[in-house]
């Protein structure tokens, strides 16, 4: 008589516990359900301000282009530095030195898209004007890349490269270093400083470089400069999205 008892106790034993892990479960997506909706209706709060700044900023005699440009690059949801950083992109892009620059930034990005740059080897993809690295959300991630294309940067070249080519590669060192760190400070005019000193390396290696090589290495190098160089823009904005 022992033995039965024993079991049906077990029974009813095994049988709350599934009960409870059941309702725990329940809840558990019942919670994750609610915060996913709430997570939803901040973003559409703060898509609604982004756009209404948007317009009032057009309204008050600002760029459209130039607000867009900022926007794009996403993960920012302070609206004073938003602003900030487009007042910022409006008075350099607007000087004949900005203007050049965007001009440098477009040919590269056109010479990528037009060459289909699939980064070195094929293993990091850069198409179009598009930077795929800021659709990673992941920051374990882009940490992961970033240390890859660094590391690419310190392998030897194969070759001596042309003294245009070489100012070039000491500027973009220079320039993505100083613009992070002005970034960082929230110091959006020193930012853009930063990315002027790559002008005039960049024009002169368009002048006297040949990008597209019969050599396969200094190919896929000179086009990984470009990258850099568009990439290094992207980090104050998205300069494939202002007119001009």
């Amino acid at each position: 008589m022992l033995a039965p008892a024993k079991k049906f106790l077990s029974d009813e034993s095994a049988a709350s516990q599934s009960v409870l892990e059941d309702k725990f479960l329940v809840e558990a997506e019942q919670s994750a359900a609610r915060y996913a909706v709430a997570q939803a209706s901040i973003i559409k709060l703060l898509d609604f301000f982004a756009d209404r700044l948007k317009v009032q900023q057009r309204e008050a005699g600002v760029r459209h282009d130039l607000i867009d440009a900022v926007f794009a690059l996403g993960g920012e949801d302070d609206l004073v530095r938003l602003l900030a950083r487009v007042k910022a992109l409006q008075n350099y892009i607007e000087t004949a030195e900005g203007a050049d620059l965007l001009a440098a930034y477009k040919r590269a990005a056109n010479i990528l898209k037009k060459e289909d740059w699939q980064g070195p080897e094929g293993e990091i993809a850069h198409t179009g004007e598009e930077d795929p690295l800021a659709l990673v959300d992941d920051p374990d991630m882009k940490a992961v890349i970033d240390a890859k294309m660094s590391e690419r940067r310190e392998t030897p070249l194969s070759y001596s490269p042309e003294p245009a080519e070489k100012t070039l590669m000491e500027a973009l060192s220079q320039s993505e270093t100083r613009a992070k760190q002005a970034l960082a400070k929230e110091d959006f005019a020193a930012a853009m400083n930063a990315l002027a000193s790559l002008r005039a390396p960049i024009d002169r290696f368009f002048e006297e470089v040949t990008v597209n090589a019969d050599d396969r290495d200094k190919r896929a190098h000179r086009l990984a400069l470009l990258a850099r160089f568009r990439d290094a823009v992207h980090q104050v904005a998205d300069f494939g999205r202002i007119e001009g």
